[in-house]
């Protein structure tokens, strides 16, 4: 069976599943107002799954690949919930130090996919950390509607701590370079660019569609950024031209692409949302931006 992709839907269920996947409908609600476009053979619940995330069949790399060294690690985090869980994964047979990436997810928590893209990036001769935010409330339940109900009971001031203990506890890794970066998707896009205006020795900071700092933050913005959006994401690109005057303003080194024709949401592969051409050429600009900066 061919994998669909966002042009076989109608662009208002793209729309309602976006809504969906953020909290702003409920799965009844998803249900309910999609009624109106389904077809012969196809009904709301038909459609919600045909849009749901698909993580074995997209997963690139396994868990159990040979050439890596993946393990589920705790660090301390005094300013938070007091502990960070996370996914530590990195090259088997590393004969220098290397720069860390620190992988911050989707409002869904540490999920198949996000640890599918840690490997990813050590396949790239990286250490990659990809935390889980939902640890504190007994980690991601492995079930994407348990996980947002989840993520709607976090202190975020804590999460945010959380995420800030991350990075001092990777620069001293045994084998890490002293050098973190730090690449989001969607809300883990909006933490990379708060971790940004937060953190002045930050090295490099991808966001991938993700909220906006204000332009008081935006100051304080040291790291350079490589910022990734997708065209038909209203929602996150109506906060991009100020942020945009912001960085201008305050002299911050960027890089930023709008994607044009792709929904929020386009790296992700284990949704239609998926736009291949996109994801690959973001992701090599990505990886790119990451040797230049974290490797001299």
């Amino acid at each position: 069976m061919s994998r669909k992709t966002a042009k076989d839907f109608d662009p208002k269920v793209l729309n309602l599943f976006d809504q969906y996947v953020h909290g702003q409908l409920s799965r009844r609600g998803f249900l309910k107002s999609a009624a109106a476009f389904t077809m012969a053979g196809v009904t709301a619940e038909g459609l919600l799954e045909a849009l749901s995330p698909k993580f074995a069949q997209a997963q690139q790399i396994g868990g159990d690949d040979a050439r890596l060294n993946a393990r589920y690690v705790e660090y301390p985090s005094p300013n938070g919930y007091g502990k960070i869980r996370g996914y530590l994964v990195q090259p088997k047979n590393i004969t220098e130090k290397l720069p860390v990436v620190l992988v911050i997810h989707e409002n869904r928590g540490l999920n198949p996919h996000i640890e599918d893209i840690a490997r990813r990036i050590a396949l790239d001769n990286f250490i990659a950390f990809a935390p889980d935010a939902l640890f504190p409330l007994g980690g991601y339940p492995n079930d994407e509607d348990k996980a947002r109900d989840l993520f709607k009971k976090l202190d975020q001031k804590k999460t945010h701590a959380d995420f800030l203990a991350a990075v001092t506890a990777l620069r001293v890794l045994p084998d890490a370079n002293g050098k973190v970066a730090a690449v989001g998707f969607c809300y883990g896009g909006g933490i990379v660019n708060f971790l940004a205006t937060q953190l002045p020795d930050l090295a490099a900071a991808v966001p991938f569609y993700g909220s906006q700092p204000s332009a008081e933050d935006t100051k304080k913005i040291k790291a350079p950024l490589l910022i990734h959006y997708a065209g038909a994401d209203e929602r996150i690109n109506a906060g991009w031209p100020a942020y945009e005057t912001a960085l201008k303003s305050a002299g911050v080194r960027y890089e930023a692409f709008i994607y044009e024709g792709v929904q929020h949401g386009f790296n992700n592969d284990t949704t239609p949302r998926y736009d291949a051409a996109a994801a690959e050429l973001a992701w090599q600009r990505t990886i790119h931006f990451f040797n230049d900066h974290l490797r001299t």
